[in-house]
């Protein structure tokens, strides 16, 4: 899977980069045969309130058939933000794999169970 990692107000490093990539990586296992468009994500640091200190935010959007997978997390901790990202869009794949599953299901029923009005 082709992803595209951007850093926002902090240094994007190689080791940070291939965490990510590592992580993402393993998305595809529950990706299964579902073709991925577009994979960004965007790692980020901002300061929080007074007593907050420095903030990490990671967000990924996955472009999949018919839907875009959103999840963005925040934690004191990067390796932490990225971690929950990764679990958190690993339940939306499944989520989204239900979906289709299910629909495909509803779609074979209806087209096998006969008319009733026919005689």
């Amino acid at each position: 899977m082709q992803i595209n990692i951007k850093a926002t107000k902090m240094q994007l490093t190689p080791k940070i980069k291939d965490y990510v990539q590592e992580k993402m990586d393993m998305l595809e296992r529950y990706l299964g045969n579902i073709p991925v468009h577009n994979c960004d994500v965007e790692i980020g640091k901002s300061v929080g309130g007074q007593h907050c200190g420095e903030i990490y935010r990671a967000e990924v959007n996955l472009k999949v058939p018919g839907e875009l997978l959103r999840v963005e997390k925040t934690e004191k901790d990067l390796v932490k933000a990225i971690d929950k990202v990764k679990d958190h869009l690993r339940m939306s794949i499944k989520k989204y794999k239900e979906k289709k599953i299910t629909k495909k299901r509803k779609g074979n029923i209806a087209r096998s169970e006969p008319d009733q009005g026919e005689n």
